[in-house]
């Protein structure tokens, strides 16, 4: 009878400890590995670099394109700008210009 007891209290403390252990392995795991783990934090670093830098571009682009849209504005016309933009538009060209054709297929 005494060693039923000390048996079964033996296996009870092993059982208790060892869904311990299975708990804090679990949450570990999903530590280092879950969807807000160190390898998704490192991942999103990559995506915000990626994301910054694309970014960066495209706000120098969009300045770039406010310059060219500035410069067709009426109360400050470029010519040369107007010029570019009829040749294009209405697909003329002076018989001394070089034209180069580029098909863009999309």
């Amino acid at each position: 009878m005494v060693s039923r007891a000390r048996l079964k209290a033996l296996l009870t403390g092993v059982a208790l400890y060892a869904m311990a252990a299975a708990t804090v392995g679990y949450f570990s795991v999903n530590a280092y590995t879950g969807k807000y783990g160190l390898n998704a934090r490192q991942e999103l670093d990559q995506e915000i670099i990626a994301l910054t830098s694309e970014l960066a571009r495209l706000k120098k682009e969009r300045i770039e394109g406010e310059k060219r849209v500035s410069l067709l504005r009426t109360d400050r016309m470029d010519p040369d700008m107007l010029d570019e933009r009829v040749r294009y538009q209405l697909e003329y060209a002076h018989p001394r210009d070089l034209v180069v054709k580029i098909n863009r297929s999309n």
